[in-house]
């Protein structure tokens, strides 16, 4: 039934139809509970208490897929902007972005010339950017671009999910590259001809991913809300006397708040991933096609009053 369930939300995130229903309903389904407005200022106060909690922030403008040159640009202005806020504001929070929608799927120029001027911003302001991952058939264009650009920029990060059977190799590669990765299990309907297609086999390999790129001495983002992943990280770091300081947890906006605080009593790092914007149905079908216990409070709000 998990498997379904899962199957069916990620086939529900690609319909075109859905989301614009969606986005009448999105309060009743409580997106506004994983969302953080529609627009980055909209974000802004709630970046702020989560700073006042001491809890670090990624924000993430959704939205992917963009098929227009005009279109790519305009996304491209809108992370350039949300990087200006950031300092303007004094946030602690970084940028996690899209290639899809800065148009990787238009033009290797188009994306390189978007990427170059919103580095060239996050340099200025001294902001951390991470390409967040797609799918499989884009893994191998976000890591060629990434591997170019690391080059030129430290304050770049990206993400590698545990479910694809080429990580390891990836996770070795860019251990060249003093890499900042944010490891995940991953989120998209893959096949069985590149994926692990057993939970376990997933959840087996991300320990593997954790624990080589954290022995590399390579700053890890441990994404995860699964308790036993965490408490594997946090086994593993003492045994290994690795510093804090060399690594996270993360996890999203609106899910396991209580474990957020209780990780950051412990004395470490925790980081919120925010998404905003109007894009917001994938995102929000994705995430509980995750874990079926998420489809729970939509359903409650939708019925609700």
């Amino acid at each position: 039934m998990e498997a379904l369930s899962k199957n069916f939300f990620l086939l529900l995130s690609n319909s075109s139809v859905l989301d614009k229903m969606a986005k009448k309903w999105g309060p009743r389904l409580g997106a506004d509970k994983i969302v953080g407005g529609e627009s980055f200022d909209q974000a802004i106060p709630l970046i702020q208490q989560l700073n006042s909690q001491g809890l670090h922030v990624t924000v993430d403008h959704l939205g992917e897929y963009v098929n227009s040159e005009a279109e790519a640009r305009e996304r491209a202005e809108e992370c350039i902007s949300t990087i200006q806020a950031i300092h303007n504001h004094q946030l602690n929070t970084q940028l996690s972005l899209k290639l899809t929608s800065l148009g990787l799927d238009i033009s290797r120029e188009l994306v390189y010339e978007n990427m170059t001027r919103i580095l060239d911003a996050a340099k200025q302001y001294d902001v951390v950017v991470t390409i967040d991952m797609e799918d499989s058939s884009r893994t191998e264009k976000t890591l060629e671009l990434y591997k170019y650009f690391k080059k030129d920029y430290d304050n770049l990060g990206t993400v590698i999910q545990s479910y694809l059977f080429r990580s390891n190799q990836d996770v070795e590669e860019l251990s060249d590259y003093n890499a900042y990765l944010r490891l995940v299990k991953g989120a998209y309907k893959e096949s069985g001809k590149v994926a692990f297609t057993e939970k376990s086999m997933v959840d087996d390999n991300l320990k593997k991913l954790i624990a080589k790129h954290l022995l590399n001495g390579n700053y890890t983002a441990i994404a995860s809300h699964d308790e036993a992943m965490i408490e594997f990280t946090k086994d593993f770091v003492e045994k290994n006397n690795i510093p804090k300081d060399q690594f996270e947890f993360q996890m999203l906006y609106g899910m396991r708040n209580q474990m957020q605080l209780d990780l950051l009593q412990e004395g470490y790092k925790v980081r919120v991933y925010l998404p905003y914007g109007e894009d917001w149905y994938g995102y929000f079908m994705r995430r509980l096609a995750e874990r079926p216990a998420n489809i729970a409070f939509a359903v409650k709000g939708l019925f609700s009053k």
